[in-house]
């Protein structure tokens, strides 16, 4: 008798010990991403960074990092203020103006290039009203440039530096992408290429997040409301379907590519999803997927300092409330 119990005490001491792993794997990533989280120990680092925000509310959605300097920089899509934060530091400030300033009202993407320019692309801020669809600025603030994309039904979406130095820009109302370059102080955005006959329009935001393939040959740029990668070649600009397998990438949005490992931020499925994708961005296989914080609706994230940020849009409040923040997250394997 008393082996019987012995047994079955062992058994249960087991399955407990189990069931206990199980809800710390699964808790896990949800603590990644709470509010008041430790960062690492001896980072010295913040696990998350402050937002300012607007009385009435405020929005989020791009970030850029400039790795060589250790800056981030966050778009509000309310009034379309850009914020600059440290990497040591956790409050980030307002670093550009909206509500007007330079024709912005509104702002999506955002990257940095080599010198460190600022890239920063309106959404809808230019639809219907003539108004910039995309702005640059020194690594000063100071305006380099303020162009409105060809045609009358641009959402600048998201952007990526390509290897050539030029901007590539994504529009979530068509199956296209601009580029956007310089010659000495002159600045023009072109339309680089239409998939019009390869992809099929959805309703809901077509193209967003966009990365340039390890190789260099292609772009891969998120349909996330059909759950599609797309290839642009570089070359001859022609799009092709990314081969993801069985993956699940509806809500796909920003996109982070660190060698052959992509990050797929999904932003209201409430995940990041992990592929490998092959070097020249035709194919991706799932390798994991960790699910993020519920209370939050994730957007975009880049990598700086070893560690994903990424930021909390509010998206999910009809008027949103504060705390704004960028969260971090270790890169994920």
């Amino acid at each position: 008798m008393s082996t019987l119990t012995e047994m079955l005490t062992k058994r249960t001491t087991a399955a407990v010990a189990v069931a206990v792993a199980v809800a710390v794997a699964v808790a896990l990533p949800l603590l990644l991403a709470s509010p008041g989280a430790a960062s690492p120990a001896g980072e010295g680092r913040p696990a998350a960074y402050q937002l300012g925000g607007d009385p009435g509310g405020s929005k989020f959605e791009g970030i850029g990092v400039d790795g060589a300097r250790g800056l981030f920089y966050v778009s509000e899509t309310t009034g379309g203020e850009i914020h600059r934060g440290e990497a040591g530091s956790a409050h980030a400030e307002e670093w550009l103006a909206g509500d007007g300033t330079d024709g912005r009202y509104t702002a999506r993407g955002v990257t940095t290039d080599a010198a460190g320019r600022v890239y920063v692309a309106g959404g809808p801020n230019g639809i219907g009203t003539g108004r910039p669809d995309l702005w640059v600025y020194s690594p000063d603030g100071e305006l380099l440039a303020a162009l409105r994309a060809p045609g009358d039904n641009v959402f600048l979406n998201d952007v990526a530096i390509g290897p050539d130095g030029a901007a590539y820009v994504t529009n979530s109302n068509a199956p296209q992408v601009f580029r956007v370059s310089a010659e000495g102080p002159a600045w023009s955005m072109e339309l680089w290429a239409d998939a019009s006959g390869t992809i099929t329009r959805a309703p809901g935001f077509n193209l967003g997040g966009i990365v340039v393939t390890s190789d260099r040959s292609a772009l891969v740029v998120a349909q996330g409301n059909v759950g599609a990668l797309w290839r642009f070649d570089l070359r001859t600009t022609v799009a092709s379907r990314v081969e993801t397998g069985s993956a699940a990438l509806t809500d796909a949005d920003g996109l982070v590519l660190q060698g052959s490992r992509l990050t797929v931020v999904r932003n209201f499925a409430r995940s990041l999803a992990t592929l490998e994708l092959a070097a020249d961005g035709g194919s991706a296989a799932l390798a994991s997927e960790r699910a993020t914080d519920p209370t939050r609706v994730l957007t975009t994230a880049k990598v700086l300092r070893g560690r994903l940020l990424l930021v909390d849009s509010k998206f999910d409040e009809p008027v949103a409330s504060g705390p704004y923040e960028v969260v971090t997250a270790p890169v994920g394997r």
